[in-house]
């Protein structure tokens, strides 16, 4: 299956908004307090906030399309956008997602070859992400690729606090 990777633009914001929310909803919604699930898609995916990550130098969104169809997008941040400060040799997967009516046919591995062969590219040392503890199906999904656990962060749905693995796949 071939795909196709575009780096967004802020022509692409609408579209990165609505593919932001409907995937999150998909993967999160149902083990989450309704209120406090709001309230995080309300901040993290507003067209604002969106905007700005857009214009950041060291963000990437990426969509991902098979046959002109948008089928998911994933979210690259490197030095001082990473989420935790790893420097200038890392890059993280801050989200990688598929839409639900694409789900099973593999397209979540190939976005993966195509982060580690960015990554490879730009001559970092290491990709690591953070993982919901709760989301088993993604965790062996990475530790597939090799990733290892090697920390928790916390992270929070509005008040809620949760707890992320931080999971590192080392490229040299």
């Amino acid at each position: 299956m071939n795909l196709s990777y575009k780096i967004c633009t802020e022509k692409d914001l609408q579209i990165l908004v609505e593919i932001s929310i409907n995937t999150f909803i998909s993967a999160f919604e149902k083990q989450n307090d309704p209120e406090d699930f709001k309230a995080y898609i309300d901040k993290a995916f507003s067209i604002t906030r969106l905007e700005k990550e857009l214009l950041d130098p060291n963000v990437g969104f990426y969509f991902v399309s098979k046959d002109n169809n948008l089928v998911g997008y994933f979210k690259l941040n490197e030095k001082e956008a990473q989420t935790e400060p790893f420097g200038n040799t890392s890059v993280e997967i801050e989200r990688i997602y598929v839409l639900n009516e694409f789900q099973g046919r593999q397209i979540g591995h190939q976005m993966l070859n195509q982060i580690i062969e960015i990554a490879n590219q730009k001559r970092l040392t290491f990709i690591w992400l953070g993982v919901w503890e709760m989301n088993t199906s993604a965790i062996r999904f990475y530790e597939r690729y090799g990733f290892a656990k090697f920390n928790t962060h916390p992270y929070y749905i509005g008040k809620d606090k949760q707890t992320d693995w931080l999971m590192r796949l080392d490229l040299v």
